[in-house]
């Protein structure tokens, strides 16, 4: 089995942070904290003057000493369009280097921060820069070659994160050796870890009619399961007392070998070594895919770090309603006929395994990240969803910009052989019109951001969309809604005037507001031609079901203006923890609203209304 890798040299840790590179990835960083936070109207630039469609503009913290300058367009959803090249700084008329961190400082009383968060947050934007320096060093694939790449050559270029928050790569608690081995972007295989809890303390729960036996055989081979039943009988243990669980090793190392070594003094948790098999961490991190047999299930486990506002653990409660979720959701896709038509579906939660710590949970009677240490849950893979001819894409991929300033998306549109109008319109078909059935029909809400979707390519257009991250990301905002009992979980309570935000924060604000500002940028393409194709889609969905016009009516995608949620706000008031995952609304931000660049395409009601007659003759 697999040893510990060797440490890297002390040396090679930092040999990505050179002055030219800090430099360039600094610059980049800082167009993404004035355009984000101003998009969230945490600051405000001001307009010294305009020429042509760009705007100069001057930004200065508290103070009067320091002074940012830059040229911007505004773009639909209040979105700035900065050239990266144009902004400058001067502090008492001298120019200064760009740098991330003193501009947080600098903004730090305006932004309101708690002064015992602001550190936290400050290392958070030292490590986001700390990844872009090593991806722009050592991530060199072209834009052209990520459109002929594999699905995990891909997923291990990107380079961006979430869009919208700009401390999106803390990963606090690696350290910088661990960056090396588990970070997406070093594209490090290694092995899991396999531990052995006692079913008392232990829950399984599967898809039915799928059991744990089952599982072992499809995720392990004989003699790994028959070497992990010898060290259970070596320690004089008998192992059907026992549930085998694989984990990140970090977690192992960094948490679990300690902070349950009672349970394992007791073995009540026995450590039974690695796997054979290798893994690739995902942009979640925590997730891995299986290089060796890629046809065996994505692993996602616990892992106790602090990434864009979250300890990234499992809870055990949430593992057992987690295949559940997935069934019931997994029956609703494939019973749609709209749905099957575009393709749409997803990849299912198969199983899960969570482990009660009776320390930390008997101390503890709030919801704690010391009680979600140890989970995991097998996702399906989406190899077994292709056809012969088609390969996959993370929809991230779509907002990438590669190390030369490249970006992925026009690229991509070239090499299928369409133009960008007709790309877009099966991109639309694909991925919008599937999201806004399920929102309009069944009140369904997705987390459908660049990660959370793969899309499937022939000849490099898409043909269909697979969903994932499902039980932790999915919510019903109906309040009456029907659902069994082990699935009453994902119902979350919703105001109806904010029930639209489902859709439009989440899709429009957090994902297409990037999408058309590369094609504006990268491909020159008209930024209202974009929106234009966005509102036919809707329009073409609402026409073919007239029974839905009163929710339509309820949740106006075509309003003049929504109300603006803000992401960054979130992670600034609370980064540690943004939101309650049961009630997310409770503890969102918003800064009052922006003009929506689909109100230009309102459809005329009226044809709408007469399908709906002609439908009920």
């Amino acid at each position: 089995m697999p040893s510990t890798p060797v440490k890297i040299s002390p040396e090679a840790a930092v040999a990505h942070l050179q002055p030219q590179t800090w430099a360039r990835v600094n610059r980049l960083h800082i167009r993404k904290i004035i355009a984000e936070f101003a998009h969230e109207l945490l600051i405000t630039p001001r307009l010294e003057y305009s020429r042509g469609d760009w705007g100069h503009y001057l930004l200065e913290p508290e103070g009067g000493r320091v002074q940012y300058r830059f040229k911007a367009r505004l773009l639909a959803l209040d979105h700035w369009y900065i050239d990266t090249a144009s902004i400058e700084k001067t502090a008492d008329g001298q120019a200064e280097e760009l740098d991330s961190v003193r501009f947080i400082m600098e903004f730090s009383g305006q932004l309101e921060f708690d002064p015992l968060l602001l550190p936290t947050y400050l290392e958070e934007v030292i490590s986001t820069l700390y990844g872009s320096a090593y991806m722009h060093t050592y991530n060199t694939a072209s834009a052209e070659a990520l459109t002929q790449a594999g699905y995990q050559e891909v997923e291990q270029a990107m380079m961006a994160g979430h869009p919208c928050f700009v401390a999106n790569n803390g990963r606090i608690g690696y350290d910088a050796d661990d960056y090396r081995r588990y970070a997406p972007e070093a594209a490090q295989p290694f092995a899991v870890v396999w531990l052995a809890g006692r079913k008392d303390r232990t829950v399984f729960t599967g898809i039915a009619p799928l059991d744990y036996e089952q599982v072992m055989a499809q995720e392990l081979d004989p003699d790994t399961l028959d070497a992990f039943h010898a060290t259970l009988r070596e320690q004089g243990l008998a192992p059907e007392d026992y549930l085998y669980m694989p984990v990140h090793p970090w977690q192992w190392y960094n948490k679990l070998a300690s902070a349950f070594a009672p349970d394992i003094a007791a073995r009540h948790l026995v450590c039974l070594g690695y796997g054979k098999d290798a893994y690739l961490p995902q942009q979640s991190v925590r997730t891995l895919f299986n290089v060796s047999r890629p046809e065996r299930c994505y692993v996602k486990s616990a892992l106790s770090i602090l990434n864009m506002g979250f300890m990234r653990g499992l809870s055990p409660q949430y593992m057992r309603s987690t295949p559940p979720i997935n069934e019931w959701l997994s029956q609703l896709l494939e019973g749609d006929a709209w749905l099957q038509e575009r393709g749409f579906t997803m990849l299912r939660e198969i199983a899960t395994i969570g482990y009660t710590n009776h320390y930390f949970e008997q101390a503890v009677k709030t919801e704690s990240a010391y009680k979600k240490m140890l989970s995991m849950l097998w996702r399906e893979s989406p190899v077994a969803k292709l056809q012969p001819g088609q390969r996959l894409m993370t929809m991230a991929a779509l907002l990438h910009i590669d190390a030369e300033g490249n970006a992925l998306l026009p690229a991509l549109i070239r090499s299928s052989g369409l133009d960008t109008t007709a790309w877009l319109q099966q991109y639309l078909r694909c991925y919008l019109s599937p999201l806004l059935h399920c929102f309009y029909q069944y009140d369904l809400r997705f987390m459908p951001h660049g990660e959370n979707v793969i899309l499937v390519l022939e000849n490099n257009v898409p043909v269909k969309a697979i969903m994932k991250d499902i039980a932790e990301e999915i919510a019903i905002v109906n309040g009456e809604a029907d659902l069994p009992e082990a699935v009453k979980r994902i119902i979350i309570p919703v105001p109806e005037e904010r029930k639209i935000l489902s859709i439009f924060t989440q899709i429009f604000d957090c994902f297409f507001r990037f999408l058309s500002h590369i094609l504006v940028e990268h491909d020159q393409y008209p930024e209202a031609r974009f929106w234009e194709l966005a509102a036919a889609c809707i329009q073409e969905y609402q026409e073919a079901h007239p029974e839905l016009e009163d929710k339509f009516r309820r949740c106006d995608l075509f309003a003049e203006e929504i109300v603006k949620t803000c992401l960054n706000r979130l992670q600034i008031r609370n980064n540690q923890r943004m939101i309650e995952p049961n009630n997310p609304f409770k503890s969102q931000q918003y800064a009052g609203t922006f003009r929506n660049p689909l109100a230009a395409f309102k459809p005329k009601r009226k044809a709408i209304t007469k399908s709906f007659t002609d439908a009920n003759i």
